[in-house]
């Protein structure tokens, strides 16, 4: 094998998709400021009882572990930064308030989460602690689509549900956590074959209602029939007067329900929405309310936020134009040689981007307009159209 091929599911960026990546990272992180998301930076590697204490079975089998040569203790790199930026709120932060945070960097998959995924996404996410209202949902929801309208993503979608309803069915029912595993799977796939198989054994009331789950999913006349068909409980009543309510607050996208719907990690505890957009074949955003992921860092605090992979969000947003830049000659061996370094000093300091064309070569480049020539007039450099 060639040394310099990659492990599956891993790639390098080139120049072209590397631009797009990083002024969508921009614009991402400038519209979580812009709502008042101050920026951290968790590390990529932490040891693995930090990482993955409460996070469950799923985050355990995407991380990968190794040993510390220093201390000897088992490492994890991070699969999902959310565990991460909770342990800085509680521990590091400790405010007393309402505490907005955002970020933007690399986890590592062991496994792609589906085929053709990358095993190393570039995650952006925002996440908003200590207020246990609907409005910190609302807000977080309302920032997911305003970084995708940033970005130029098209029509938005918005597909909600809540991790309630299915733990609400479940109450009570003595189960192997295998089992359930399974059973969220088929509730997900909407296998009503396979989940009657696995609850075949369940109470009638929770077998029936989760077969019920299956069909759940379409507009707002699902929350209607759920209220139907579904067996009566405080968990399920307040979960869907939760979805109606924010429902009601979105404007200029779609919204559909599909109260089956357990994708994601398993940390969720309320309202969670997906955003589709076109020309994605998943989910491109998954967020929602995680109210215990700090309580394994001794501060359970109110929490809702979301995340996504902006190596997918480059595929389906809006094309950006190639940067517009003066070509210059080398100054060097030039009589004025003083006079024309300094005229491109000038430019660059003035946020122009010039680029030197060596002795006997043309720069080839592809993420670059040159439409203007830095050109002697007389006595002086002065920029031209091309």
């Amino acid at each position: 094998m060639s040394a310099w091929v990659l492990p599956d599911h891993i790639a390098d960026v080139l120049p072209s998709e590397a631009r797009h990546i990083e002024e969508l990272r921009r614009e991402l992180l400038d519209t979580a400021r812009g709502y008042g998301y101050e920026l951290v930076m968790p590390p990529l590697l932490e040891h693995l009882e930090s990482l993955l204490t409460g996070t469950g079975e799923a985050l355990d089998l995407q991380t990968f572990k190794l040993v510390d040569q220093l201390s000897g203790r088992m490492m994890g790199l991070r699969a999902d930064s959310t565990p991460q930026v909770a342990r800085i709120d509680a521990h590091l932060l400790n405010r007393q308030g309402v505490t907005r945070l955002c970020y933007c960097g690399p986890v590592l998959h062991t496994r792609p989460n589906r085929p053709h995924a990358t095993r190393e996404p570039l995650q952006f996410g925002a996440e908003i602690y200590g207020h246990a209202g609907l409005e910190a949902d609302l807000e977080a929801l309302l920032l997911a689509l305003d970084c995708l309208k940033a970005t130029g993503t098209g029509e938005l979608t918005v597909d909600m549900a809540d991790a309630r309803i299915v733990r609400s069915l479940l109450a009570g029912v003595m189960v192997d956590s295998s089992v359930l595993v399974r059973v969220h799977a088929a509730l997900a796939d909407k296998d009503s074959s396979e989940l009657a198989a696995l609850t075949k054994d369940f109470p009638v009331a929770a077998r029936e209602g989760l077969l019920a789950l299956v069909s759940l999913y379409g507009d707002a006349k699902v929350l209607d029939e759920a209220e139907k068909s579904l067996p009566p409980s405080n968990a399920l009543r307040d979960a869907l007067a939760n979805l109606r309510w924010l429902a009601s607050h979105l404007e200029g996208c779609k919204v559909s329900f599909d109260l089956a719907d357990l994708r994601g990690y398993a940390y969720y505890t309320g309202a969670r929405f997906a955003i589709y957009v076109p020309g994605a074949s998943d989910a491109l955003v998954r967020g929602g309310r995680y109210d215990e992921v700090g309580a394994v860092f001794g501060r359970n605090r109110p929490a809702v936020g979301f995340s996504l992979d902006v190596k997918e969000l480059v595929a389906v947003a809006g094309k950006r134009p190639l940067k517009a830049v003066i070509r210059a000659p080398w100054p060097d061996g030039k009589p004025d040689a003083a006079e024309l370094r300094s005229a491109i000093a000038q430019l660059r300091a003035q946020g122009e981007t010039v680029v030197c064309m060596l002795p006997g070569h043309e720069s080839e480049v592809d993420e670059f307009h040159y439409d203007r020539e830095l050109a002697r007039d007389g006595s002086r450099w002065v920029v031209r159209v091309i």
